[in-house]
């Protein structure tokens, strides 16, 4: 009898550990039969990633997105070139890239011309996908567009008026306002806007710095040329007469060292590096909003019943140390105003504490003193030294004639790339044809060339893609991403260097170039064969026609 009952318990428990997989594997089943869909989101720039506004914007984008959902980004890069061939070559890849992946459930539109590019394509290219847009400060564009179905947004207004008025109250006896502009789309829209300001300032005239009409020398003529009884602001600055391309430090740079007065921004690009600042827009916030916008259009709402958000995302953001050297006090800010560069006083810092420490101070300062002493001269020495060091190391690492850094600098970073297994992709890029150059025009024009070429291939530097000068005629360069867009997208933009003629010994000349790309670990795991892979594929140019670009086992990529 006793056994019966122990059997019973024995099969009572079994059966219910067994009931309990049962259900946790039916629980299981339920939860894999329901697998969440990824939602996919497409950030399209009307600049590069380079551009520092571009970076704001996408740490506002993907902090509004969130983590559960995919971003994917292009830039159209117009700050560089903005023609019909480079619109063209831009919709063709795209659309060849929009094919080959899973529809997306929003575009992300930053800055004016992004917007344009799509409702001009928008039924070849996003039919059906809701398009949200921000930066853009083109308020009739705006409007139009916002007035389309499936079409929502953020407006940027650059204040124009409120930065006046703060130019007005740091100069009081200001008879001018100049403004730093260029004839591009946006510089176009911005400039219709500044002089509609001019009818309610009577007392000021409205003069501006066309930084598109104007060569490099001119440009800072014209600047040096601004008197203390101006207001001047920097408004958009890309490309001079002499075709120069600026970005947005090289801007700022230059505007720094040839202004006599404080220059006034309406973006937060350059704050910090010379320029006074002003009323801005907060590219992080105008981002994060409009991912809000587009979170919720993800999540169900309906982009026709969502408003565009025509209140700009505008704060007062100055330089501490530009309105000190300028003498112009803080007490002019608002009380909301971001003040960068401030450094509290010791006294302001440690009121509270240095009453009741003072008379230990006193007891302590002749000791003090000589520790000082003895430590500054420690110091002084250790930072000559350090110079020394880091000139010495330098001269080690940079190429003498092109002031790129060196094969031995290239070794190096690439082998520590590879030690950290991080995916990177090496682009060799060989002049086609050097040796006729130096044959028909001289090695100084050949030396000119090279310079040129490096020239152009430091403005495409970036976080992720360093150039270098490897030997003779050939420069190589590494891109921190072996993913095929990337890749793809870093690969024209090197072929589009050699397509503006060069300068060589005062006559016009046409380079050409081929670039040979091999992807670690995709095509070798092995430093000197990946450099061997990139060879390989930049020789295959060579005997195919020469100017390409082609990747490792003949994958080309879509023309």
């Amino acid at each position: 009898m006793v056994k019966i009952k122990r059997n019973v318990m024995t099969i009572g428990v079994l059966s219910f550990i067994l009931l309990l997989i049962c259900l946790w594997e039916g629980a299981v089943y339920v939860r894999a039969d329901r697998p969440q869909v990824e939602k996919r989101a497409l950030f399209i720039s009307s600049y590069s990633y380079a551009w520092d506004t571009v970076q704001s914007q996408i740490e506002g984008i993907q902090a509004g997105l969130g983590r559960n959902v995919t971003l994917d980004y292009e830039f159209m890069d117009t700050k560089r070139v903005s023609d019909e061939q480079a619109m063209k070559l831009f919709r063709e890849g795209l659309a060849y890239r929009l094919s080959k992946v899973e529809p997306y459930d929003v575009i992300l539109l930053g800055d004016d011309a992004a917007l344009q590019f799509a409702l001009d394509y928008r039924e070849e290219l996003f039919a059906g996908i809701p398009l949200v847009f921000e930066g853009v400060n083109d308020e009739e564009l705006a409007r139009r567009a916002a007035g389309e179905p499936l079409v929502a947004g953020v407006i940027e207004k650059l204040s124009l008026e409120n930065n006046i008025e703060f130019g007005l109250k740091i100069n009081p006896s200001a008879t001018r306002v100049v403004a730093i502009l260029d004839d591009t789309l946006t510089g176009q829209a911005e400039r219709k806007r500044y002089y509609e300001c001019a009818d309610k300032y009577p007392q000021l005239s409205f003069k501006e710095i066309n930084v598109s009409k104007l060569s490099s020398q001119s440009l800072r003529y014209a600047l040096q040329g601004v008197s203390s009884d101006s207001i001047l602001i920097y408004v958009v600055m890309t490309e001079d007469a002499d075709g120069k391309l600026y970005t947005s430090m090289e801007s700022v740079k230059l505007i720094v060292e040839n202004a006599g007065v404080p220059v006034l921004r309406m973006v937060e690009a350059g704050i910090g590096d010379g320029l006074l600042g002003g009323n801005v827009v907060s590219m992080y916030k105008s981002g994060e909003m409009a991912a809000e916008l587009a979170r919720k259009i993800i999540s169900g709402f309906r982009a026709e019943d969502m408003n565009t958000i025509m209140d700009s995302p505008n704060i007062y953001c100055v330089d501490a140390e530009v309105m000190a050297r300028h003498g112009i006090s803080l007490s002019v800010l608002p009380r909301d105003a971001k003040i960068i560069n401030y450094k509290e006083s010791f006294l302001e810092a440690n009121r509270a504490v240095l009453i009741p420490c003072s008379i230990l101070v006193v007891a302590l300062v002749i000791v003090l003193l000589w520790i000082a002493v003895d430590h500054r001269r420690q110091k002084k020495m250790m930072v000559e030294l350090e110079s020394a060091r880091k000139i010495m190391e330098s001269a080690s690492q940079h190429d003498f004639l092109t002031g790129l850094s060196n094969r031995s600098k290239f070794m190096s970073d690439l082998s520590e790339l590879i030690r950290e297994k991080k995916p990177c992709t090496v682009m060799m890029l060989d002049i086609d044809e050097f040796k006729k150059i130096n044959d028909s025009l001289g090695h100084t024009a050949g030396d000119e060339a090279l310079q040129q070429v490096a020239g152009r291939l430091k403005d495409l530097e970036s976080q992720i893609f360093t150039p270098y000068r490897f030997a003779g005629d050939e420069f190589i360069a590494i891109l921190q991403s072996s993913q095929f867009k990337i890749v793809e997208k870093t690969a024209y933009a090197c072929r589009q260097i050699f397509a503006k003629p060069f300068k060589l010994a005062g006559n016009t000349a046409k380079i050409c170039g081929s670039i040979g790309i091999a992807s670690y670990p995709k095509d070798t795991e092995d430093l000197e064969q990946l450099i061997v892979c990139a060879d390989d594929a930049m020789y295959q140019v060579k005997k195919n026609g020469k100017n390409d670009f082609a990747f490792y086992e003949g994958k080309k990529s879509a023309e």
